[in-house]
């Protein structure tokens, strides 16, 4: 008799922890769903992107090179409905900023130009890293749009920057300096064997 009521007692009790359980668990639940809905909300609102060229160098620039124009349009397309999709459009944003140091134009393959796609490669892989990550930093991936906003704004100033130069025209003789300071054609600093016979 002692052994059934004990059991039955025992019985009562995991039942009831179990309940309290699921309704912890259910809480919990909750909890992270709004907490979700809320970093999804924030992301969305943040995750604005400069899409198009902002000076006439740029946009002449996106008719000849291809990547640059690719990644573009890649930023213009805003992901929709949940963060599966952003963290999608991430994957794909750092895939074409990985290539825009493919067959970047002559007059642009600069290393001005070349730091510039440098840092911008950073900032995406890091945008693309932070909204992988388990507990998304909401916070940190709205910043990191902006910051790719500033490095893409200052690519293309660069950009703007060659351009103008490259119409200004060279003074007399200019060409000729230039071509005497460019180390590649100096003559060698060979040392002369002693024993060689020499022509005089």
């Amino acid at each position: 008799m002692k052994y059934k009521i004990a059991s039955l007692l025992f019985l009562v009790f995991v039942l009831h922890s179990c309940k309290d359980e699921n309704g912890k668990r259910l809480a919990e639940n909750e909890k992270d769903i709004k907490k979700k809905e809320v970093i999804f909300s924030n992301i969305n609102k943040g995750w604005v992107f400069y899409d198009t060229p902002i000076n006439t160098a740029s946009e002449a620039t996106v008719a000849s090179w291809n990547e640059f124009r690719q990644f573009l349009e890649e930023l213009a397309q805003k992901p929709k409905k949940t963060i599966g999709a952003f963290q999608n459009k991430a994957t794909a944003i750092t895939k074409k900023a990985i290539l825009l140091n493919n067959n970047i134009p002559p007059e642009f393959n600069k290393p001005q130009i070349r730091s510039r796609i440098a840092t911008l490669i950073t900032k995406v892989s890091l945008l693309d890293l932070f909204i992988h990550l388990d507990n998304i930093p909401d916070k940190k991936v709205v910043l990191l749009v902006g910051e790719i906003n500033v490095e893409l704004a200052s690519l293309q100033r660069q950009m703007d920057k060659i351009v103008e130069k490259s119409k200004i025209p060279l003074e007399e003789g200019e060409s000729e300096l230039m071509k005497m300071m460019d180390t590649a054609r100096a003559i060698p600093n060979v040392k002369v064997d002693p024993n060689l016979p020499r022509v005089e």
